[in-house]
Order: structure tokens, then C-alpha cells, then sequence
């Protein structure tokens, strides 16, 4: 599935899940685990990082073997949103050693 793809199928779900999306939204917000669900059912995504950003927001990474990606954010309020979507994800060996850029 090519990236422009996914992020079509993205913003219809966000119809879905969060009704109308603003014209000024930079994000594609709504349920958690209706995300997740399609992530898995729909593109095979599976959970595969997760860290906390800004002290408070949970961000999580999904990955397929086809290399589509998701990254979503979630408040602690509970709202979710979709913040990138790819394709090609390569994950570094486990023994890697990351070097200064």
C-alpha cells in the first residue's frame, strides 16, 4: 500500500472516528483503540516503540513487515492522534552501535 494510501485511509477513518475534520487540522485525531484496531485489522501494523514526549503525551510507533508505518500521540486526556504515516520502516539490529551524525 503506497504512503498516500495510507494516509487517504487515515483521514477517512478519522471521519469516521472523530466526525468532521477541520480545515486548519494538522492531525488526524480521535479513539485510541478504533486506531489501533484498524492499524492491525487493515494494514497489519503492530505495536513496536513507545516513549513519552513533553513529560505527558504517550507516543506509540506501528510497524507492518511490509514496512507501512504509524506513529500516533495520545494526551493525557485521552485524545489521540495520528502524527506520521510511512512506508519503508528498517528498524536498526538490536547490537548496533549509533554513531554521532
Amino acid at each position: 500500500m503506497s504512503k498516500h494510501s495510507l494516509l487517504l485511509s487515515c483521514v477517512l477513518l478519522s471521519a469516521v472516528v472523530a466526525g468532521p475534520v477541520s480545515s486548519q487540522a494538522q492531525s488526524v485525531c480521535g479513539n485510541r483503540a478504533k486506531f489501533i484496531e484498524t492499524l492491525s485489522s487493515k494494514y497489519e501494523e503492530r505495536p513496536s516503540a513507545f516513549g513519552i514526549a513533553g513529560q505527558k503525551n504517550l507516543v506509540e510507533l506501528f510497524v507492518a513487515k511490509s514496512g507501512s508505518w504509524t506513529m500516533l500521540m495520545t494526551a493525557p486526556g485521552g485524545m489521540t492522534c495520528i502524527i506520521a504515516t510511512g512506508q519503508s520502516w528498517e528498524a536498526f539490529p538490536a547490537t548496533a552501535k549509533m554513531s554521532a551524525l
